[in-house]
């Protein structure tokens, strides 16, 4: 026979058993999941590519001068004739007009004093300058040879070197990104291998900075036409049992 006395007082033990038990669940699931989270690993992967470069600068100076005055307007002349030679050279070496800029003829003046600060001698200069900027880089080299020229004929020529720029960057940059992300999964799944777990999901990733340099140098980026192009990427993976 039951005890009808005994009944209400079960109800309240039983909804503190169900509570206690859903609790439980609760605080193992959150436990589990915690686990899994801490269970990653961050590894790096590399990206390179050896690139030539599509720009090049470069910037021919010339220079006449004289010790009269009354002649400037003879070595402006002279000046002139200079920058035609030159100009017409680099036509003649493949470059277009659009690539060769002439700038302006700086004028400047020394002075010679002797010990008791008396003028002696003067020299008026006039240099010129003219720039080239062009996608043709492989005709830099042979033009700045074929100056060369031009210094016998008595040019006063002064041959500086270009800087070569590589500026496809956003081209190839999807493709080395997904070249990178493979090489840390790689990496990823031998160290999961050594574990004994497998490589799930992407936890976090962080991409680092492309670097341009120029190819068997440590801190140049624009003396040679060829580059290498570097990123590393780091990247967490969850790691799953």
């Amino acid at each position: 026979m039951t005890d009808t006395k005994t009944a209400p007082a079960l109800l309240p033990a039983l909804l503190i058993a169900i509570g206690v038990a859903t609790a439980g669940y609760f605080i193992g699931q959150t436990m589990y999941n915690s686990k899994v989270g801490i269970n990653t690993a961050e590894v790096k992967g590399l990206a390179e590519r050896r690139v030539k470069s599509d720009r090049a600068y470069w910037q021919i100076q010339y220079t006449v001068d004289g010790q009269d005055k009354d002649a400037i307007p003879e070595l402006y002349a002279a000046s002139k004739a200079d920058q035609a030679k030159i100009v017409s050279l680099l036509l003649d070496s493949g470059f277009d007009q659009a690539d060769i800029k002439p700038g302006v003829v700086n004028y400047g003046r020394q002075e010679f004093r002797d010990e008791n600060q008396e003028l002696v001698d003067e020299k008026f200069i006039l240099t010129g300058a003219i720039e080239v900027e062009t996608s043709n880089v492989q005709l830099v080299s042979e033009a700045r040879a074929k100056l060369n020229e031009l210094i016998a004929l008595g040019v006063d020529i002064r041959n500086n070197s270009p800087s070569y720029y590589f500026t496809g960057l956003n081209d190839i940059k999807p493709d080395m990104l997904k070249e990178a992300t493979m090489n840390a999964r790689l990496a990823a799944n031998e160290f999961a291998e050594n574990a004994g777990v497998e490589v799930g999901g992407i936890r976090d990733a962080r991409q680092g900075g492309f670097i341009i340099r120029d190819v068997g140098e440590s801190y140049s980026d624009t003396m040679k036409i060829e580059k290498d192009v570097r990123v590393v990427t780091t990247i967490t993976f969850y790691l799953t049992r």
